[in-house]
């Protein structure tokens, strides 16, 4: 079994076998634990956008309770690529391994399926790095991009994606996310 934590209402992992989603009726703080979790923690006041976000009261510490999790119980962590969380909490980078045995693997969501440029970072802790499961690198022509800073007609212009795909988790990441986490048990 592997647990979902900070799931959206419509996630795609509630369609998947041996998991446990954590939604917003849930409530991810009501994990008791014993499992590997794939934790997707709010990270808006987080990332790069932080400056426009208005996250709510306790909304930050969120993802600090998530990596705990990920540290208890192994999984992996899920977050925009130089989330301000790395530094607040001195997560490892590069080919760094903190004290938990735990890393930090950079993917591009596209890889998945995504149709936006989707640079993330995982925090992962309970395997090696050569114990990752395999994952794609595709170089398609990525045709849609999260903020649109081109106007229409203008050359390098791709659609925006919506608010609601910027928040989505591809089908193959989310099949690839609970085979890795379930690798990482540490009972």
């Amino acid at each position: 079994m592997v647990a979902i934590l900070f799931a959206r209402q419509d996630s795609i992992y509630k369609t998947l076998p041996g998991v446990e989603v954590y939604d917003k009726e849930r409530n991810a703080l009501t994990f008791k634990g014993g499992c590997p979790v794939v934790a997707h923690p709010p990270c808006r006041g987080w990332g790069r956008l932080r400056a426009f976000a208005k996250p709510e009261p306790g909304e930050l510490d969120l993802a600090i309770w998530a990596v705990d999790q990920v540290r208890k119980w192994g999984g992996v962590l899920e977050h925009p690529e130089s989330s301000l969380l790395w530094w607040r909490l001195d997560l490892p980078k590069g080919k760094q391994i903190d004290e938990f045995g735990g890393f930090t693997l950079s993917i591009d969501q596209s890889w998945f399926g995504h149709r936006a440029r989707k640079r993330t970072w995982l925090y992962v802790c309970g395997i090696k790095p050569a114990e990752i499961p395999a994952y794609p690198i595709k170089l398609d022509l990525i045709t849609h991009t999260v903020i649109s800073v081109n106007r229409k007609g203008s050359p390098g212009f791709r659609p925006k994606i919506t608010a609601a795909e910027r928040e989505h988790t591809p089908i193959e990441l989310a099949h690839w996310l609970v085979e890795l986490a379930a690798l990482t048990s540490k009972r």
